[in-house]
């Protein structure tokens, strides 16, 4: 208990909509449970206060960071950390016999807070640091590298599709131009070329010039949209019937993927013309669980980082 006071000291986090994703997430306390985004294990705390004894909770988390922490200070024989990408979870549960046999499966998608608040990791323009934005700084290319190698026309288009930049060809150009003069390297660097990109206007701008591309950037060099939809999938596979798939997303990009997975499997298989079957679904893999939960005005006013949140809660049926 001790160490996880010291903890908290050492790493605040504020987790978003604790108690809605808590409640809903724990069907069995005696159950298995995946925290598929450990992060600083704020979610992984109020899961194993929830669980008996006999309960179980596996969490993943490709940041060296983040499983350094779990290790030092996650010390409940009920707990497991994996360095891994939720993108890969099914393998290590199929190593340990638990397909079909899981609980519940949590995802609290984006980017942590300490992620965001340390500028060595060149998450946040907040603070100048390294332009690396790399999930796992253990691999692939960090985004200095990445920026300094891909075409304009990818960048454009990925400007628009990940951070729905209208002004995306206006950035890309000057990340082309200014890259053949001098590298770009760090997080103000980037930020200061995109603010200069951008048209005047009169006013203040609704948020800083450099959000959208930001996102857009480290969406793309962590393949993050890719690997959701395949730990959606794979999420799906390992629940057991009955068990929750919960997902808590920041951005309408990531909530569209797990909207769009949970009605597709509401929706079940396509029956051809003219069979003798009405009102009914057939072999629907999925039920949402009531409507999108979103953080309340007082979550908000304590937590700013809550406003964009919401939580979608669906049931494996079979």
């Amino acid at each position: 208990m001790a160490a996880c006071r010291m903890s908290e000291i050492l790493h605040h986090h504020t987790p978003v909509l604790l108690n809605e994703t808590v409640q809903n997430l724990i069907v069995s306390p005696q159950g298995t449970y995946i925290d598929a985004t450990f992060g600083r294990g704020s979610h992984s705390r109020a899961i194993l206060d929830r669980l008996n004894a006999q309960g179980r909770l596996i969490a993943f988390d490709k940041d060296p960071e983040a499983v350094a922490y779990a290790k030092q200070y996650f010390t409940d024989s009920r707990f497991t950390i994996v360095q891994r990408s939720f993108a890969h979870m099914q393998q290590y549960l199929q190593e340990q016999n638990l397909i079909g046999s899981v609980h519940g499966v949590l995802f609290d998608l984006g980017v942590s807070s300490p992620q965001l608040d340390n500028p060595e990791r060149g998450f946040s323009f907040a603070r100048d640091g390294k332009l690396d934005m790399r999930m796992d700084t253990t691999q692939g290319i960090d985004a200095s590298t990445w920026l300094a190698e891909v075409d304009e026309e990818e960048l454009a288009n990925v400007l628009w599709q990940y951070g729905e930049e209208k002004f995306s060809r206006r950035i890309a150009r000057a990340i082309v131009t200014t890259r053949s003069e001098t590298p770009i390297q760090t997080t103000a660097q980037l930020a200061d070329l995109i603010v200069r990109a951008m048209p005047k206007m009169k006013g203040k701008w609704e948020k800083h010039p450099a959000t959208r591309s930001f996102q857009a950037i480290r969406i793309a060099i962590n393949q993050e949209l890719t690997e959701l939809q395949q730990a959606l999938d794979q999420a799906l596979t390992i629940l057991m019937i009955g068990g929750r798939l919960l997902a808590i997303s920041f951005h309408s990009l990531e909530d569209r993927i797990v909207k769009q997975f949970i009605k597709q499997h509401e929706k079940g298989e396509e029956l051809p013309r003219g069979l003798p079957v009405k009102g009914s679904v057939f072999n629907a893999k999925l039920k949402a669980l009531g409507k999108p939960i979103k953080p309340g005005l007082q979550e908000i006013h304590q937590n700013p980082r809550a406003r964009s949140a919401i939580l979608r809660i669906a049931e494996k049926l079979s």
